[in-house]
């Protein structure tokens, strides 16, 4: 249809519609006629084509209607006199990344996207930022939100309100059709979308003809497994598995899918297979409209953005109810059949709610008031729900609940705090038993974590107290707190339990399901008690209201009458228990209200307010506090063992971090309001009887051992909860301190464990509602921070001016945590010179309502329980006492004394009532057995050693409070009886203390001699950890070196070639082998010794990142392997950890492995068998071949020998004498048959000059016999040959392919200019800086290359020397031989080098050449190369950048070359002075000559010049260097001159190739020199802005918006979309992810990635290896945060980067992988290729 009729019959549609009686019936008779046209008629239509028809003829005319003419037009009118919106309102998807700032934040729910986020002031601030679990929506604009700051830049109209519009900016005309339009197409969404008739279509959508076409429609379901419907598609509907997995994951998304079109027969058919999934048949009209239905959806979203007026007319429509019929308003009925609803229809229905409902302030509140309406039901359906609440219409409360003004309105208008616990109490009403309470045995796990999740909206409506309470809101806030009573009701006292006798227990009863409830009430019971603080009179009524409930609990509290108890004059009546007989429940959470509640009212004095305090019995409210913390004291007294571990657990969380705060404190804190109400005595005889101690204390001795232990385990506890009592008062309430102050005491103690990183503090510190520990603010203040190195993570010590504040008996420590911080502060105390004595800490005073608790400390019973502990163990009877008694006992006293010596400095003497030291000192003292006088006993008891100075420090104690009331000096009276002694006792034990120091530094030397050996593996073993260590450090597997003395000065030479080489170095290697741990000298004939090492293809070197070349199938070919691209595309590297072995031990050890590795779990994905890996015997690095060791040849070379052919070899004779024996060997090699190609070298007279050497001449300047080698060492030759060139060329094993010495010299080659990159890269001298083990597997690698003739055919070795040889001397090259710009000269100078050897082959005789002949064979070798280098550097160079300097015979010479190369090209710029040629070409060619260094030292052993070891050499220095070792001139233009007469004729040819000029002429790339090194891309800062380069992510192959996971690529910084199905491809036939897919492009199949969401790192080997890595982003507190769990901003940190480019560059991947796999126990294998 052309655009002006689409538009002509548009605008005609909407006017008859306009202008028709009845708008509604018109529209659906065309609606009638187009949809099912449109949709699912067809058997086959495009998404292209649905969509353009759907434009056209549904959108259009609708548009068209709406806008009264043209769309467009009606558009550009509408933005010039609209506004936008100040709400963001962006939906998340799952995944995305949202913002939350912990300043700012009115609640933790109130996120920002990552545009607004990034435009916002909150950027500064302390923020968080976590994925999105989808459905939630952008809070820029909403000044509810936000403290500060509500809107970002863009959203930020000027203006300080939000959510405000004060008209809709619309025509009346516009606002008019619209709501029209609205109000007909929203009812039709409404009834198609809750349409339950599948068959039929309403009356006035009929069609006039029923097509006999049907579809059968799958829906989702959470109960069914992917393969379960994959499986059930492929049986039932006849598709492939491909077309499967399409149907299933679109139900999956979408939440239905039509799988099969046809008959309803047909239809009827594939049902039943199909079942029993849930399957429906639709007829296609209807199919058609509802399909139709899910498009207007979008379609709504994209009219309402265009203007205020068009939400404010759909949300009108949309809430409006008709006062004549029943049914609810549009929303309403939408909401009500959410349950009901596939994925697909739920997703439209939410989004059309928050774009518009959600956008404007006064629909929110009437959106609001119906969802709250239909909150019991919209529940129950929820409950009975399969699908998660992120798509549950359910989801929405956190949007209304946060909103204070909302909560405050939904509070006093709907009560809905009454109506969610109501709704939560009915949903739990099955769960009740006889007893009103709680029982959860046999439960529906499922339905119960949704009941639970009811809870959340509670907390979302107490987020915000009210600073102003109304009448309303008092009444209605106290209604819904007395149904919450009514809920805590039915846990008060549920889930009792028993004590088991005889046998243990049969079954473990259930218990998760009421800790979980008191977990998620631990929140709402605070903030209850917060509202309840934030007005006098609401906590006046909650108090009396709460108290009220808990004595209709406690009717039934006991089963017998009172009876009388007496101690010592003492008489306590009350009712018997025994909490080891009678049942009791762990859950009070009403007697933990009413305690917190009373501290409320402390805090705020309202206590006076309290009617008729005396009323209450404080017994009767410690009793059920009392009897669970006995019944926690027991189960540690392990009384319990026969209930097995529930009831373990359900103490362990009773007092962990997760529930303390509204359990064990509070029970504490209810037990301290008992002590501060009743008598001290009477207190704790109630305490006695209920850890049944009372008649333990009374004097009834226990005869049975084992309740001896009982009661002495029992005591311990007994004395610890008085210690708690009595001494834990950092409760704002209990003392004048503040929740600072509280977290400042809870980090003190959690660092006097340990150091402790940030996280785990704030894993150790309890979240309020916000999730805030208030950590930040006190750190710095009781902390220093230590920062990470490059492993660990950032730790937090404590400050030693706080350690004051330590108290051993902590009530938050667990036993273990006791334990550990008593040693730890020991152990410090003894460092630091002073004595073990922890005492306890000075504790804040109590507010006055609890300032007569420290009566306890001074009451009978608790000085007769002190002096019953004490005399047991003065008595030293083991099984009555224990050292844990006593140190409690010693602590209480500590406690009195301080407490005594506080009120005594405050107040005058007559004052002070508390009289412990005097009652220590009398009571009993007539029989020796006061407390003071027992002290001075049990300090000489052996056992007791540990706690000498703890009684020392309390008979001091008693000696100033004794001068404090005696107003006399206590070091007086402290001279004659305590310190004489004290201080023998003492000198004796520094003494032995000395002793034992003295005696243990003999043993620690002992120890480290023989230690000596194990640290040196150990460093071998770690390699990554000590790049930077000395090479002063010798190593087990080095060589130990006996030089032979030798009188020839020209060994000195620091010469590695030519006629002044040095000599190799005369030195016996003898190696251990790790296995057998035998020595043996490195000979040739003895057996092989081997070096570990693994073989990889690298792109480490790379200048063509992505493009790796592919290898011919015949060895035949000019290109790679052949010739190396100067590209260095791909490498083989191969790399050794430097350990020794045997051959014979290694083979042993391999097969082993491969025995013992083929039963091992998953064991192929650490190690491929098949590919003959292993892990080295000693440091577990990964290898694939071993390369055996051979010596140095042993050369004997005659200096004087060597002038005189030196005189006769020059660099054309040479020529001449090569291309000879090349043509000659040629010619045997074809039977005397003369072909062209030696006619072209005759020819040649300008190069070879006049009188041909014979064919044999070469033979003449020295021969000798080649070296043998045993059989042991040419197999390891074959295996590590065979090894290199399977790797490399990724091909089948071949040992006479002609290729393998070609990738033997090609490694060799590689693996140095790797090296050769570290150490420039690093900033270290080119010698000296490799660790050992580096340089023995180099040297071990170049000898294993030169050595590769022996086993090769030298006919072959010959072809491949002529093919390397055509570069340099075109004449004797091939047609397809590549130019100088084509070639890498440092793998074919090792190619030349290690092939010339077999041009001295003859058929009868092995013949190689000699010494002599070798350094002149090298020297013209490496002359030719270099000036090819040379020239091709300066052919690469475009720019010569302007270098300072006066005119030398250097830059003469330069200059002069540019100038012939200028005449050959015609192409270079003749005016570029020769300074900088010289400089260019000079810094070109550096790292060729420091490769080649390393080669011919590797090679030839020659000890290089000192200036080479050094990095401080200036540039000049170390080139001048580098030309002495390899024999060339300083002024290496030089070179040009001395051998014009050869070069002259070459630079001709080598500029004149046609690859040259095509090149010179911008046609081709080429390689500038020199290389650049690679290095991992750079990274952002702060990882934000990765995050935010993540949110933009496109994925290339799929438009939906399902979550991504971007990955960043770490070497090329291409993102990829990584673990998704709509990125996968092929890869030698396999379906591979996109990360592997680009790994085997980019890094050969090695890989990083960087998961951006995840904020890890991912390290890839191949297609089924790989292993996670952490992230180098640190926080501000030193930790990484994978899956950005904590969510803390973070930074790079540089060191832990470097890291990681350390670890690519050394080729270490694939043992880090390696190594993780062999660490983690691999249960389920990962599936690595589809990442």
């Amino acid at each position: 249809m052309a655009e002006g009729e689409k538009s002509l019959d548009g605008l005609e549609l909407s006017k008859e519609w306009l202008e028709a009686a009845d708008s509604r019936a018109e529209m659906f008779r065309y609606l009638k006629e187009q949809v099912p046209q449109i949709f699912c008629l067809k058997k086959e239509s495009s998404p292209q084509e649905e969509e353009e028809l759907m434009q056209s003829r549904l959108f259009f005319p609708l548009e068209c209607f709406l806008f009264g003419e043209d769309p467009q037009e009606g558009l550009e009118k509408l933005k010039q006199g609209g506004t936008s919106s100040q709400l963001c309102g962006r939906v998340f998807k799952e995944g995305e990344t949202v913002y939350s700032c912990r300043d700012c934040a009115i609640d933790p729910t109130c996120v920002l996207c990552m545009d607004c986020f990034q435009d916002s002031v909150h950027k500064g601030h302390r923020y968080k930022m976590h994925a999105s679990s989808g459905g939630g929506f952008c809070d820029c604009g909403d000044v509810e939100a936000w403290k500060i700051g509500p809107c970002c830049s863009k959203h930020d109209p000027g203006a300080a309100t939000a959510m405000v519009t004060d008209e809709c900016g619309l025509e009346p005309e516009i606002y008019g059709r619209a709501e029209k339009l609205f109000r007909i197409l929203l009812h039709y969404v409404t009834d198609f979308l809750v349409w339950e008739e599948s068959l039929e279509l309403s009356a006035e959508l009929q069609p006039r003809t029923k097509d006999n076409a049907y579809y059968c429609v799958l829906y989702n379901d959470e109960h069914h497994s992917y393969d379960h419907v994959i499986y059930t598609l492929q049986r039932s509907v006849n598709c492939d598995q491909a077309e499967a997995q399409t149907h299933t994951a679109l139900i999956d998304k979408e939440g239905r899918r039509a799988v099969k079109r046809g008959t309803l027969r047909s239809c009827q058919q594939a049902r039943d297979l199909i079942r029993p999934l849930r399957v429906e048949i639709l007829h296609a009209a209807v199919m058609a409209h509802q399909t139709f239905v899910l498009r207007l959806g979008p379609w709504f979203q994209k009219i309402i953005s265009y203007s205020v007026g068009f939400r404010q007319a759909f949300c009108k429509v949309a809430l409006e109810t008709n006062p004549d019929a029943e049914q609810p308003c549009l929303i309403s009925r939408l909401m009500l059949n959410d349950g009901r609803m596939y994925k697909g229809a739920r997703k439209i229905v939410h989004e059309l709610i928050f774009c518009s409902m959600l956008m404007e302030t006064e629909f929110k509140k009437l959106f609001a008031i119906e969802f709250t309406k239909y909150y019991k039901q919209l529940q129950k359906d929820f409950i009975i729900d399969d699908h998660e609440r992120s798509i549950s219409i359910t989801a929405l409360s956190v949007q209304i609940f946060t909103v204070p003004t909302l909560a405050r309105q939904l509070i006093e208008e709907g009560n809905v705090i009454k109506m969610i616990v109501g709704t939560v109490m009915e949903l739990l009403r099955e769960h009740l038993d006889n007893n009103n309470r709680f029982f959860f045995l046999g439960y529906n796990s499922d339905k119960f974590s949704r009941i639970q999740i009811i809870f959340h909206d509670l907390r979302y409506i107490l987020i915000s107290k009210p600073s102003v309470w109304t009448e309303e809101l008092r009444r209605e806030f106290f209604e819904g707190f007395k149904d919450f009573l009514g809920l805590l009701k039915c846990m008060q006292g549920m889930e009792e339990v028993k004590h088991q006798f005889g046998q243990h227990i049969a079954v473990e009863p259930e218990w998760e399901a009421a800790f979980s409830l008191q977990i998620q009430l631990r929140h709402i019971l605070s903030m209850f008690q917060d509202w309840c603080s934030s007005d006098v009179e609401i906590l006046l009524l909650a108090f009396e209201e709460c108290h009220k409930v808990l004595m209709q609990c406690n009717n039934q509290a006991f089963h017998r009458e009172a009876i009388n108890y007496s101690m010592i004059k003492h008489i306590l009546h009350i009712c018997p228990y025994k909490v080891s007989q009678e049942p009791v429940s762990i859950h009070l959470p009403i007697s933990r209200l009413l305690a917190g509640l009373y501290v409320l009212l402390c805090r705020t004095g309202a206590v006076e307010r309290l009617q008729d305090p005396e009323r209450f019995d404080h017994t009767l409210l410690a009793e059920h506090p009392l009897r669970c913390v006995v019944l926690a004291a027991q189960v540690s007294a392990e009384m319990w063992r026969r209930n097995g571990l529930s009831l373990v657990s359900q103490v362990y969380y009773y007092q962990d971090v997760k529930c303390r705060d509204e359990m064990y404190d509070k029970d504490i804190l209810m037990l301290q309001i008992a002590a501060s109400k009743m008598d001290p005595n009477h207190f704790i005889m109630l305490v006695l009887l209920r850890f049944e101690l009372f008649d333990y204390f009374k004097g009834g001795l226990k005869k049975d051992q084992d309740l001896l232990i009982q009661c002495n385990r029992l005591t311990e506890e007994m004395l610890y909860l008085l210690i708690v009592i009595i001494g834990e008062r950092y409760v704002p309430g209990i003392s004048h301190v503040t929740k600072e102050d509280v977290t400042m005491r809870e980090v003190i103690h959690l660092l006097c464990i340990e150091p402790m990183a940030h996280s785990s503090l704030v894993k150790g510190l309890p979240e309020n509602e916000s999730h805030e520990t208030g950590l930040e603010t006190v750190i710095s203040k009781v902390a220093t921070f230590k920062k990470p190195g490059v492993s660990g993570h950032g730790l937090y010590g404590v400050k030693k001016e706080r350690l004051v504040d330590f108290n051993p008996f902590f009530y938050h420590y667990s036993r273990s945590q006791h334990s550990k911080a008593e040693e730890s502060q020991k152990k410090r105390r003894t460092q630091e010179g002073h004595d073990k004595a922890l005492c306890p800490p000075v504790p804040p005073a109590f507010c006055p309502a609890f300032s007569s608790i420290v009566r306890l400390l001074s009451c009978d019973i608790l000085i007769h329980i002190l002096r019953h502990s004490l005399q047991r163990a003065a008595e030293d009877r083991p099984t009555h006492w224990t050292e844990a008694m006593i140190q409690r006992a010693l602590h209480l006293m500590g406690q009195a004394l301080l407490e005594e010596k506080a009120q005594l400095e405050e107040s005058t003497m007559e004052e002070v009532a508390f009289d412990f030291s005097l009652k220590a000192r009398r009571i009993g003292s007539e029989h020796g057995k006061s407390v003071f006088a027992l002290l001075s006993k049990i300090k000489t008891v052996p056992s007791l050693d540990a706690q000498k100075d703890m009684v020392k420090w309390v008979l001091q104690m008693f000696e100033i409070v004794k001068c404090l009331r005696e107003k006399s000096s206590p070091t007086a009276s402290m001279s004659v009886d305590t310190t004489k002694p004290e201080e023998s006792v003492q000198d004796k034990e520094k003494a032995e203390r000395k002793r034992k120091a003295e005696a243990a530094k003999v043993h620690r030397q002992k120890i480290m001699a023989q230690m000596s050996a194990m640290q040196k593996n150990f460093i071998e073993s770690n390699k990554m950890l000590y790049d930077n260590m000395p090479e002063s450090v010798s190593q087990v597997g080095e060589p130990v070196v006996t030089t032979e003395s030798c009188a020839m000065d020209h060994r000195e030479l620091c010469v590695a070639i030519g006629p002044h080489r040095g000599s190799s170095p005369a030195e016996r290697e003898l190696l251990t082998c790790i296995l057998c741990q035998e020595e043996q000298e490195v000979v040739a004939q003895a057996p092989a010794m081997v070096l570990t090492a693994c073989v990889q293809r690298s792109t480490v070197l790379t200048q063509c990142r992505g493009r790796i070349p592919t290898n011919r199938a015949d060895g035949t070919g000019t290109s790679y392997p052949l010739f190396m691209p100067p590209e260095l595309a791909v490498g083989t590297h191969t790399g050794s950890c430097g350990h020794v072995m045997h051959a014979t031990c290694w083979q042993k050890y391999f097969e082993a492995v491969q025995n013992m590795t083929r039963n091992r779990l998953h064991a192929e994905l650490i190690i491929d068998l098949e590919n003959g890996e292993y892990l080295c015997p000693l440091c577990k690095s990964l290898c694939n071949t071993v390369v055996p060791l051979i010596p140095f040849e042993r050369l004997m070379f005659n200096y004087e020998n060597a002038e005189i052919i030196g005189q006769h070899l020059t660099l054309p004779r040479w020529i001449q004498i090569i291309s000879a024996r090349i043509k000659g060997l040629k010619s045997v090699a074809q039977d005397n048959d003369c072909n062209t190609e030696s006619t072209s070298v005759d020819g040649d007279a300008g190069l070879c000059g006049e009188g041909q050497p014979d064919f044999r001449s070469i033979l003449s300047y020295g021969v000798q016999e080649p070296r043998k080698f045993s059989e042991s060492i040419v197999e390891m030759l074959v295996v590590c040959a065979t090894t290199v060139h399977r790797v490399g060329l990724q091909t089948a094993p071949n040992e006479q392919c002609p290729r393998v010495p070609l990738m033997a010299w090609n490694t060799c080659a590689f693996t140095i200019q790797a090296i050769e990159n570290i150490l420039q890269d690093g900033g270290k001298s080119l010698f000296g800086s490799l660790q050992n083990r580096q340089l023995a597997g180099l040297k071990a690698i170049v000898q294993f290359s030169a050595a590769q003739r022996i086993k090769s055919s030298q006919a072959v070795i010959q072809r491949h020397f002529n093919d390397l040889l055509g570069v340099l001397l075109p004449v004797i090259g091939r047609k397809n031989t590549p130019s100088l710009l084509e070639v890498d000269f440092f793998h074919l100078l090792v190619g030349l080098v290690l092939s010339i050897p077999a041009l001295y082959q003859e058929e009868t005789v092995d013949l190689q050449p000699s010494a002599v002949s070798s350094a002149y064979n090298h020297l013209h070798i490496l002359h030719l190369v270099t000036m090819a280098h040379m020239l091709q550097v300066l052919l690469s160079s475009t720019d010569f950048p302007a270098v300072a300097g006066e005119e030398t015979e250097e830059s003469r010479a330069a200059a002069e070359l540019y100038t012939a190369v200028s005449q050959h090209t015609e192409r270079l710029s003749p005016d570029v002075s020769g300074v900088s040629v010289a400089d260019r070409v000079k810094r070109g060619i550096e790292p060729f000559l420091c490769c080649a260094a390393l080669f011919f030292n590797c090679l030839s052993g020659v000890q290089p010049p000192e200036e080479l070891f050094s990095t401080t050499v200036s540039a000049q220095g170390q080139m001048e260097a580098l030309c002495s070792y390899l024999a060339l001139p300083s002024n290496v233009f030089q070179l040009f001159q001395e051998h014009r007469e050869a070069v002259t004729p070459l630079l001709k040819r080598w500029c004149g190739s046609p690859a040259v000029t095509k090149a010179l002429k911008g046609k081709t790339p080429t390689v500038r020199y020199p290389r650049r090194r690679n290095r991992l891309i750079d990274l952002p800062e702060d990882y934000s802005a990765l995050l935010n380069q993540a949110s933009h992510f496109q994925c290339p192959n799929s438009t939906d918006d399902d979550r991504k996971h971007p990955t960043l690529c770490l070497f090329c910084g291409a993102m990829l979309c990584s673990q998704s199905s709509c990125c996968l491809s092929q890869l030698d036939g396999e379906d591979v992810g996109a990360c592997t897919a680009h790994a085997a492009n980019c890094g050969a199949g090695v890989g990083m990635f960087l998961r951006i969401r995840e904020c890890e790192i991912v390290l890839m080997a191949s297609r089924t290896r790989g292993s996670t890595y952490p992230a180098p982003y640190l926080d501000d507190y030193g930790e990484t945060d994978p899956h950005l769990g904590r969510g803390n901003p973070l930074h790079i940190c540089p060191e832990r980067y470097r890291k990681l480019n350390q670890l690519w560059q050394q080729h270490c991947i694939l043992e880090e992988i390696a190594r993780s796999l062999e660490v983690v126990n691999v249960m389920f294998a990962f599936e690595w290729q589809m990442l």
